[in-house]
């Protein structure tokens, strides 16, 4: 069997391209098409701040003979290619139902939009003339829109489009504008006596992956340094209209001193992730996806107290298919409840005005002992996460910074409540980050649980996590239901693959169900593909990066609809004694060597009924899910006639809604 692997980044680019199909697909209602265009130039986006860094250096190592960089830059060409005709498509569609857009085409005449400009624009307007003389390869800030201005007398200048701190549209009567268009058409305003021959953008795209390690001081202050100087990262990507001049273009490749790939031809408008900010004047509910409801929980909505409900059974969630209020519940009632003494919690990424940790602040104020690992080095969200821990410690909550080395990825929580001489604990264990906002769009689920076994050892982690001691202190590993990376997690999973193929060997039925957002680390991978040789049918739901091939024995499917897919589930069969645990943890490099991660079982068979049939139902989706072939290609499912339609997230809210 060909046990070669697939590229992770052509991977990711194979995902993103699955995205721009949603866009393309008249299925999808209007306006959600002009989200999904937004979510893949948000996308591109992050892979040019990420990914691309590594590339270029790989690139520069060979020698200028990196393969996969230039496959890169050829699917990702092909893509935008793909990407303008989509848009041009999805924006005549959107016009057709009384929204317009002006979209490369001149705005008319309004009074509005000049007042607009005299009154609000032009105060954010920095214009900086382009000269032999000025240091201008710091000038552009990361990701920020700026337009080269052409005069008809000679030398240009770079001006600003205050996309950050104005709205990027303003609703005209007409239509929509782009700000970029308002500052274009009042130009002369700016630059009163000059004649203005032509306009092009432009924007330049910087490393983020700056390692924390570079930095002195504390964790907290290489943190905020290192977000300063994020902003100041290496190029990566300079964009720029593809109508403008060679000549031009040369000329600010050296200005900003710019290498020939990192060059990147786009249109006239960058950051289309503002897309989905697009004011509508006519907000028909065909334009979108029909409503949601997220379901109530009976036994849960019957309790007086969710502390004690959770004391008598597991409880299960399913978000965003049931409400996240009962995660609120949840810290609320432990930042109040008179016989809670001790919450100890992990923030990965949580809300900007998350509710979860002002119940944790609240907590602390009323005498209870609060312990809050908060990840710092969370990227993209290192200064949301700043600034609550500081808010946190200054209202007495005890904040445990990361781990030298690793990152603290776990979604755990821990209460620990004392009535007298009797005493319980409450564990909170989840795929997904404590993130109110984030769980209206995150598919997820969240185990509430009062098991002896899983709390303890949730405590345990806790002190490690408090006390730094790396896992060779241990003369024991100290978990036994919780799979935990740094200490059991890889070895755990290989054994359960391994056991179902000598269940296969064995000539008895052997099976596993994987689902995850990446799938990428070598070992894994190869356990999986021993698997197949031996007899097991592997299947997979894989989001994003998938590395495994599929071939005989294993089937990949990937899904992108409505909600992100982001729950990692791992379902075995094991001769008819099936297991199935769910967790935090991708299958990638960073995830299993780099990160603390907890996975753990469902011990409550209908809790683990719940999850298999959800998986069942994804298995069984024949609208929006896709088969990867070798190729890395989407290739739609294929539907007999006698099979009915099936589309997973629609199912998963049916069932969801009828569970008691």
């Amino acid at each position: 069997m060909d046990h070669s692997l697939n590229d992770r980044d052509l991977s990711w680019l194979s995902f993103n391209y699955r995205v721009l199909q949603m866009a393309d697909d008249l299925r999808t209602p209007v306006f959600e098409r002009i989200r999904f265009l937004s979510i893949f130039s948000s996308n591109l986006d992050e892979f040019f701040r990420v990914r691309m860094p590594a590339l270029l250096a790989l690139h520069h190592l060979a020698e200028g003979n990196s393969t996969v960089l230039t496959a890169a830059q050829a699917e990702i060409a092909r893509q935008l290619d793909e990407y303008g005709r989509i848009l041009q498509k999805a924006l005549e569609a959107l016009n057709a139902t009384g929204n317009k857009l002006f979209y490369g085409e001149p705005l008319p005449l309004s009074q509005r939009s000049r007042d607009y400009f005299e009154t609000t624009v032009l105060g954010y307007l920095q214009p900086v003339p382009l000269s032999e003389g000025t240091p201008l390869e710091i000038f552009l800030e990361n990701n920020a829109l700026y337009l080269v201005v052409c005069f008809a007398e000679g030398p240009s200048a770079v001006v600003n489009i205050p996309s950050s701190q104005l709205p990027r549209f303003l609703q005209l009567r007409e239509g929509a504008a782009f700000l970029d268009d308002i500052v274009r058409q009042y130009m002369p305003i700016l630059f009163p006596g000059r004649e203005i021959k032509a306009s092009y953008s432009i924007k330049l795209t910087r490393d983020a992956e700056i390692d924390v390690d570079e930095f002195s001081g504390t964790l907290l202050q290489k943190v905020e340094d290192m977000l300063v100087r994020r902003e100041l990262g290496i190029p990566t990507r300079f964009l720029y209209d593809r109508s403008m001049p060679a000549d031009l273009r040369d000329r600010l490749a050296a200005y900003f001193r710019i290498a020939p790939n990192e060059m990147v031809a786009g249109g006239r408008y960058h950051n289309l992730r503002d897309l989905a900010d697009m004011p509508l004047a006519a907000k028909d509910p065909s334009l979108f996806y029909p409503p949601a409801t997220a379901a109530r929980m009976p036994c849960l909505d019957a309790a007086e107290r969710l502390l004690d409900a959770v004391q008598q059974r597991d409880v299960l969630l399913h978000v965003p298919y049931q409400r996240y209020d009962y995660i609120l519940r949840y810290f609320n009632e432990a930042a109040t409840d008179p016989t809670v003494e001790e919450i100890y919690v992990t923030l990965y990424r949580v809300a900007s005005g998350s509710q979860i940790v002002q119940s944790l602040i609240t907590a602390a104020r009323n005498g209870k002992q609060v312990t809050v690992m908060v990840e710092l080095k969370a990227r993209f969200d290192e200064a949301n996460n700043v600034r609550w821990a500081k808010r946190m410690k200054e209202a007495g909550v005890k904040i445990l910074y990361s781990i030298p080395g690793l990152k603290v990825h776990a979604k755990i929580a821990l209460v620990k409540r004392r009535d007298g001489y009797r005493r319980d604990y409450t564990g909170l264990l989840a795929t997904g980050n404590f993130n109110e906002n984030t769980a209206r769009f995150y598919t997820d689920h969240v185990l509430l649980t009062a098991d002896e076994t899983i709390t303890q050892e949730l405590e345990l982690l806790f002190i490690y996590m408090r006390t730094g001691l790396p896992p060779a202190r241990y003369n024991f590993i100290p978990f036994s239901k919780l799979l935990v990376a740094q200490f059991n997690l890889m070895d755990r999973f290989r054994e359960l693959i391994r056991r179902e193929a000598e269940h296969a060997r064995a000539g008895r039925k052997a099976r596993i169900v994987i689902k995850l957002n990446n799938l990428q680390e070598k070992q894994m991978i190869e356990a999986l593909y021993e698997a197949a040789e031996a007899g097991v049918e592997v299947e997979l739901i894989v989001r994003s990066i998938c590395c495994i091939v599929p071939q005989p024995g294993i089937r990949v499917r990937r899904i992108v609809d409505r909600y992100l897919e982001h729950a990692r589930i791992f379902w075995f069969h094991n001769d008819g004694a099936e297991e199935v645990y769910m967790g935090s943890a991708d299958w990638m490099n960073r995830n299993l060597h780099r990160r603390i991660e907890v996975c753990f079982p469902l011990l409550d068979p209908g809790a683990a009924a719940q999850l298999k049939e959800i998986l069942s139902i994804q298995l069984a989706d024949n609208t929006n899910a896709v088969i990867l072939d070798g190729q890395i290609r989407n290739l739609p499912v294929e539907r007999r006639p006698e099979e009915p339609v099936v589309n997973a997230q629609q199912a998963i809210s049916a069932y969801v809604h009828q569970l008691q």
